[in-house]
């Protein structure tokens, strides 16, 4: 903000530069080097082997991090970040701790038990398959938290300070402002829905130099239908024909937000009979997080407490195996919510098959992903090494996403009491990156660019 003290200052996105996963941003101001998120690339494969090649930075050179939010896609690199040297602090919310926390050691658990799946059943083409990192990694990256309040500037390496800001989206998101080298520096994060039933509006930020925004709907503006009601019907159409709906969730947001509506239905006097199973032990200690951060979010302690109970939590993994046999019909919610991994897979695999029933999509699936591919079409899908038939009615609900829409992103932008120098839009696909890059150029007439992967900015 001081043109006059400027010092040497770049900005290089590690990730999330084309692609709506990976975010990693590099702030570098002489010696001191700042990592805003350290998430995981998830999708096409192409993207997902970046997970394996060195940082264009030494991991031992970066003096702090400082996470936006909890999703895998933002923090689910940190424990292979430390493995490879990385020793400072990192800084994000209290509610932000705790879901990274549940997020990565979820995250370790699965990729340990994936390579000795892998290995005991010879389909994968390494040999031996090893994990990304492992339960200890993870847990020794959880030891490395510094916790920051929203609103509260703290001091960061080199001179430079961080403030937070809630962003909406999930419980502790934060858009962050970094103040380094004279310059005013601020990523959204991802920025949630305005007027969410659950999350409180992403929070307007006065003014800074340089924005760096993300863009996972830059090209759309999301469906307005009452998503209550369309879940509502999805639900009872499937079971008129004697089916069960499988809803791969995000285990930390949409999980709890499905509740919630589920919820609503079942006090309307509908799905009375119908019961609702919630498959997966992360999004159970997900929803307790809402007890645990009551300002972080709108409910009630009451209304919170009557959403859960309506849901049967399945911890067990016998349990889970149960569910894929009970041929009822019922409504289960279980994770991954791209269906990349975890308990859903063994659910896809029981009712994918069947005509009856259907798999009903909730968030955003990234390009590559189990998700993406069947609801663009495809009837095929590669599970645990064999092709499993899917005749299973695919549905979404787009409207349930967590992500500001095009016109939400604007809005946010509008906020600024006066323009930055550029904005960087990140975090998108490229159609949804342009789209909002000439959106902005258009509306607003501030310079805008959407960098490429390791594209270094001098600011």
């Amino acid at each position: 903000m001081n043109e006059g003290n400027e010092v040497p200052l770049s900005l290089t996105c590690l990730g999330a530069a084309g692609t709506v996963t990976g975010s990693r941003h590099l702030l570098t101001c002489g010696d001191t080097c700042i990592l805003v998120d350290c998430g995981l690339f998830q999708g096409l494969k192409n993207l997902r082997e970046l997970n394996w090649e060195r940082l264009a930075v030494e991991p031992r050179d970066i003096d702090a991090v400082v996470l936006t939010h909890g999703h895998l896609d933002h923090c689910g690199y940190l424990p292979r970040l430390a493995l490879e040297g990385f020793s400072g602090p990192i800084h994000a919310t209290p509610a932000t701790r705790d879901v990274a926390s549940l997020i990565l050691r979820d995250a370790a658990f699965l990729q340990e038990r994936d390579a000795d799946y892998a290995n005991r059943k010879g389909f994968s083409k390494h040999h031996p398959a090893l994990p990304l990192y492992t339960v200890a990694d993870a847990e020794r990256a959880i030891g490395m938290f510094a916790t920051v309040p929203v609103h509260e500037e703290v001091a960061l390496p080199g001179g430079a300070t961080l403030l937070m800001r809630r962003a909406g989206h999930i419980l502790g998101a934060s858009s962050v402002q970094i103040d380094i080298g004279g310059r005013r520096i601020v990523f959204s994060g991802d920025l949630g829905r305005y007027d969410d039933p659950l999350m409180h509006d992403p929070e307007a930020v006065p003014a800074a130099d340089y924005v760096v925004i993300e863009s996972t709907y830059g090209d759309r503006r999301h469906d307005r239908s009452d998503p209550v009601e369309v879940l509502g019907a999805v639900i009872e159409r499937t079971v008129e024909r004697g089916g069960t709906v499988v809803v791969p969730a995000f285990a930390v947001g949409r999980a709890q937000a499905l509740i919630h509506d589920l919820w609503l239905l079942r006090r309307a006097g509908r799905l009375r009979h119908i019961p609702i199973y919630l498959d997966s032990p992360m999004a159970t200690s997900a929803s307790e997080l809402l007890h645990d951060h009551p300002d972080e979010h709108k409910l009630s302690e009451s209304d919170y407490r009557a959403a859960c109970e309506a849901v049967t939590y399945v911890r067990d993994v016998e349990e889970s195996k149960a569910l894929s046999a009970n041929r009822y019909p019922k409504v289960i919610i279980s994770a991954s919510g791209m269906a990349t991994g975890g308990r859903v897979l063994h659910h896809i695999v029981a009712f994918g098959p069947d005509h009856r029933n259907t798999l009903l999509f909730s968030g955003f699936q990234a390009a590559g992903t189990r998700g993406r591919k069947l609801l663009d079409g495809a009837r095929e899908t590669r599970i645990h090494g064999r092709w499993i038939e899917v005749k299973a009615e695919v549905a979404e609900l787009p409207m349930l996403s967590a992500h500001a829409d095009s016109d939400e992103l604007m809005r946010w932008l509008y906020g600024f009491g006066r323009p930055p120098r550029r904005v960087f839009i990140v975090h998108g696909e490229p159609t949804a990156s342009e789209a909002l890059r000439e959106r902005i150029e258009r509306e607003l007439g501030w310079p805008a660019s959407v960098p490429r992967q390791d594209q270094a900015f001098r600011l």
